[in-house]
C-alpha cells in the first residue's frame, strides 16, 4: 500500500481533527477513483461493470461533472420567467389535467 502526504493550512488541520470519524483516506481514495473514471468516460463514454458498482455505491455519475449545454440553460431561464398558478387542492390541479 502506497502513503500520501498532504500539506494543509493550520485553520484546516484543527478542523480535520475535529472531525476526526471521518476517514479521510477514504475520501482520497474514493476521489481519485472518480477523477480516474471521469477521465476514462471522456474518452470512451461508456462504463464498465466495475465502474457502474462503484457509481451507484456513490450515487454519481461521470456526466454530473459535466458542463450543462448551453440550450438546456436557455430553456432553464425561459422558463424562469414564466408565471406559476397556484392551485387550491390536489382535486383542482387533477381536474385542469
Amino acid at each position: 500500500m502506497v502513503s500520501v502526504t498532504i500539506s494543509v493550512e493550520e485553520k484546516d488541520f484543527a478542523e480535520l481533527k475535529r472531525l476526526n470519524w471521518i476517514n479521510w483516506s477514504k475520501i482520497g481514495c474514493d476521489e481519485a477513483r472518480k477523477k480516474e473514471i471521469f477521465e476514462r468516460y471522456l474518452k470512451t463514454k461508456k462504463l464498465d461493470d466495475e465502474d457502474w458498482i462503484f457509481c451507484d455505491k456513490m450515487d454519481w455519475h461521470p456526466v454530473d461533472e459535466l458542463p450543462l449545454k448551453a440550450s438546456y440553460i436557455k430553456e432553464l431561464k425561459k422558463r424562469e420567467k414564466e408565471q406559476g398558478k397556484e392551485y387550491l387542492s390536489v382535486e383542482d390541479f387533477i381536474n385542469e389535467l
